[in-house]
């Protein structure tokens, strides 16, 4: 049994750029310290001979300049999993990247998901149903794409037990059946346990709110939770650590063309100072969500569309609606449809829904889709659920897309592939899909632009991301809970952090938690009334030095890439979210020298913000 030896930093080392002095104000806390750090922790000895190097994120300012001077290989627009995913897998390549987002990374579809890491299985009982081959390859894609998830970043991703409910005998060895033919593609290297048939005592005690009228018995099957937005935002980061150039709120005012109308590049402007300039590169690649057609159309006007957005609303409802760290899937709603209740960050994500959408940057979830919600989850659970019960609710909107290699453009196509496209441009376009197969999305983006582009044919390498690990985790494949263990034990002995935020902390930063509790003790928070580190709210374990991190670690610029994306506290309690956000405000204005009206300004675009989330 390995056992890892930490060295704790001798001296520390404060964490702010010069000039920036903090005051205590709207019970914030003092920001005291004007330097500029060297390290912000040693680096972690491990007893098998590695070392572990805390990773120092290139400034924004510096990732600007590259952005303005290089030629770069590949310039992916759009950084959500898809296209973050896109930018670490031609870096890894050898090939000089950027990426640059026109908001925040994930703020939109990837930051707005489900949380499953899953292989689909409902298009397994198609493919066994129905013969079809397509779908059965799209499940085996899925639960390989799913083994790798989980082990890419085995402290912010898990395996997650989901309960089948039923209701009716024959249904017993149906979905027996159907849970071990998941078990049986997902092979043996799955990275979780096995599926199995509960009684129903056994399910009422597992998932105490079920319905008991009536219940025969349950299948519990295994599918991966992740954390989404911080997973995307690991994945920019890991991008840069293999040298990619990311940038977000970079906004792409139009493509660049050379004399053969190929496209070299685009025209971007800083969304924070208003700056524009060129971005240079042999090829593009164009993954933006919901916002595909309108790049597509950007290089050609004549292009027919073809993504299809659909929302999908969530809502978070209290702990006790999903105990025991047990989900709940109702395999078919009133409209067909399929209904999740998983436990998350100490509440109950329930969702979602299904239909049409107008694309913006800022849905909302309508109180019919939430009523729906309810109505639905009151069919199934013991107790009723009531808008008094809802936390959060938003929608997401989720990029559908119908091949345009396919006439009929019909509902399985869409629901189902992603799909890659190559203009007469040379412009790559990859769409649809979901957050499971980020990877291989990316990948296939990658391999057609290599084959497409013949500038960059000469300098890629075959696709490596599947040996790459993400940020904050140490080696791809391996996992990692012992290891974790012993830095959550480090984190609560070494930097007196409670048992609830040093596990907060392993589960969102991994090894770089360590990083974050150095700045408690670096002298950079004013510590006169309490040698304890600060949280931000009593009920949450998330800390002050959590935004000083995000800022100056994360490209944080916003107040709702804070509440919204570092944290989720916008998406696991809105009220709370509203209660901190002058605080917030407060803090990120002392790091970032905002000016008044600057700071006004963010209030009202966070508010704004956290309305569509507030019941």
């Amino acid at each position: 049994m390995a056992s890892f030896a930490f060295r704790r930093a001798s001296k520390r080392v404060a964490l702010m750029g010069a000039g920036v002095v903090g005051v205590s104000g709207l019970s914030g806390a003092a920001i005291v310290s004007a330097k500029e750090p060297q390290r912000l922790v040693a680096p972690i000895k491990c007893e098998d001979g590695s070392t572990i190097i805390p990773y120092e994120t290139p400034s924004r300012a510096a990732q600007l300049e590259r952005l303005k001077k290089e030629h770069f290989d590949v310039l992916v627009i759009g950084g959500g999993a898809t296209g973050s995913g896109c930018a670490l897998d031609a870096a890894t390549r050898g090939l000089n990247t950027a990426v640059v987002e026109a908001s925040d990374f994930a703020a939109g579809t990837s930051g707005r998901s489900t949380k499953l890491i899953h292989g689909g299985i409902r298009y397994l009982e198609t493919a066994f149903m129905k013969m079809d081959y397509a779908a059965y390859k799209l499940v085996n894609e899925a639960l390989e794409e799913r083994s790798f998830f989980l082990s890419a970043a085995p402290y912010m991703n898990r395996p997650l037990p989901i309960m089948i409910p039923i209701y009716k005998w024959w249904e017993v060895p149906y979905m027996w059946v159907g849970a071990k033919a998941y078990d049986v593609v997902a092979g043996s290297k799955r990275f979780v346990p096995g599926s199995y048939y509960i009684n129903a005592e056994e399910a009422m005690f597992q998932f105490p709110m079920l319905r008991r009228e009536g219940l025969k018995g349950a299948i519990v099957y295994y599918d991966g939770q992740m954390n989404d937005t911080r997973m995307n935002v690991s994945i920019a980061l890991t991008a840069t650590q293999n040298g990619a150039t990311v940038a977000n709120y970079v906004k792409v005012m139009h493509l660049l063309k050379d004399d053969e109308g190929k496209v070299r590049g685009a025209h971007v402007k800083d969304s924070i100072t208003g700056e524009e300039w060129d971005v240079k590169a042999h090829a593009v690649v164009n993954a933006t969500g919901p916002f595909t057609d309108a790049l597509r159309q950007m290089d050609d006007p004549k292009k027919e569309k073809i993504c299809v957005p659909a929302a999908g609303v969530h809502t978070v409802l209290p702990d006790h609606f999903s105990p025991n760290r047990m989900g709940l899937i109702v395999p078919k709603t009133s409209d067909g449809r399929v209904l999740f209740f998983l436990p998350w960050e100490n509440g109950t994500l329930a969702g979602t829904t299904d239909s049409q959408s107008e694309i913006t940057m800022l849905p909302s979830p309508t109180k019919e889709e939430v009523d729906f919600i309810i109505d639905e989850a009151n069919r199934y659970l013991a107790k009723d659920v009531t808008r008094n019960d809802i936390k959060s609710a938003w929608s997401g909107i989720r990029p559908l897309v119908k091949d345009p290699r396919h006439a009929d453009g019909s509902t399985a196509k869409i629901s189902r592939e992603h799909v890659v496209e190559v203009s007469d441009s040379n412009m790559v376009t990859i769409a649809g899909g979901k957050w499971t197969t980020y990877r291989r999305m990316a990948q296939d983006a990658i391999d057609k632009l290599v084959e497409t582009v013949p500038e960059i044919k000469s300098k890629a390498s075959p696709c490596k991301t599947k040996d790459v690990g993400i940020i904050g985790a140490d080696r791809i494949g391996e996992v990692c809970n012992k290891k974790f263990d012993k830095i959550t034990v480090t984190l609560r002995e070494n930097y007196n952090l409670d048992k609830d935020v040093a596990e907060h902390l392993m589960r969102n930063y991994g090894t770089r938690a360590l990083q974050v509790a150095e700045i408690e003790q670096s002298g950079f928070l004013d510590r006169k009334h309490s040698d304890h580190p600060r949280r931000l709210h009593p009920k949450y374990p998330y800390l002050e030095a959590e935004v000083v991190f995000a800022v100056r670690q994360e490209y944080a610029l916003k107040a709702t890439d804070i509440l919204g994306r570092r944290m989720r506290l916008a998406f696991i309690d809105s009220g709370v979210g509203m209660e901190l956000m002058p605080r917030v405000v407060h803090m990120m204005g002392e790091l970032l020298g905002w000016s008044k009206a600057r700071r006004e300004q963010e209030l009202a675009e966070c508010k704004e913000y956290l309305e569509t989330m507030h019941n």
